[in-house]
């Protein structure tokens, strides 16, 4: 090895990994157009921007991902069933960033803000029980709800009619899972708000959400002293 090079690899820190796992709102489908946004304005690569070189920030986003339900329109939406191979591809893990819960509200999941909150109890009990961190050890969880869902475009009335006031729901009962799991939470409802098309975060959302989220990610992942 390249004397020099070494010397840089030996005098940089220990690199952080943490993993973005989510639905469209990580992915970066944009509101009305339905195109995905470039992938350096999408949230989980500005926070990684934000934290700087000694995170490695990775975009885990899926459209319609669900938290524990299967789609019966389309495959591998069930995030219970694919969790532990994410954890697994991209271990050792610092931290795991969870939002999900929006496609439970789809109409034809009839799924309540409870049992999509049993849904995320479940991933978070994944997590803990994995080995993915460093040295063998759970890597620290994240749970963020989702923005409430707001009133719809034609396009996501097919969808989500009748679940706005079920959405509104979901911090309530994900801030008791984190609380009773003893793990950390974060409501992106004090920060952002759906764009117009009443699901999904436009620019400014993504932009928004990730500045909120870089001083509570690098509290959770920063050396100790």
């Amino acid at each position: 090895m390249d004397e020099k090079l070494e010397d840089q690899l030996s005098e940089k820190p220990e690199e952080k990994t943490v993993l973005c796992y989510g639905d469209s709102n990580t992915w970066g489908y944009m509101p009305i157009t339905a195109s995905r946004l470039p992938r350096l304005q999408r949230w989980p690569s500005i926070l990684g921007s934000l934290l700087g070189d000694s995170c490695h920030v990775i975009a885990e986003g899926l459209n319609g991902r669900s938290t524990a339900w299967d789609e019966p329109f389309r495959d591998g939406r069930n995030a219970r069933s694919s969790l532990t191979a994410a954890l697994e591809s991209h271990a050792p893990l610092s931290l795991v960033v969870l939002m999900l819960g929006t496609n439970d509200m789809k109409h034809h999941l009839n799924v309540s803000a409870v049992e999509s909150s049993r849904g995320i109890s479940a991933l978070v009990q994944i997590i803990q029980k994995s080995e993915m961190g460093h040295a063998g050890t759970a890597p620290l969880i994240l749970v963020v709800a989702p923005p409430r869902l707001a009133k719809f475009s034609d396009r996501m009335t097919q969808h989500f009619d009748g679940s706005i006031e079920r959405s509104s729901e979901l911090p309530r009962w994900y801030r008791q899972v984190c609380e009773d799991l003893k793990c950390h939470f974060f409501d992106s409802n004090a920060v952002v708000e759906v764009g117009a098309d009443g699901v999904h975060l436009d620019v400014d959302g993504h932009r928004t959400l990730a500045q909120a989220l870089a001083p509570v990610v690098r509290s959770l992942v920063a050396p100790a002293d």
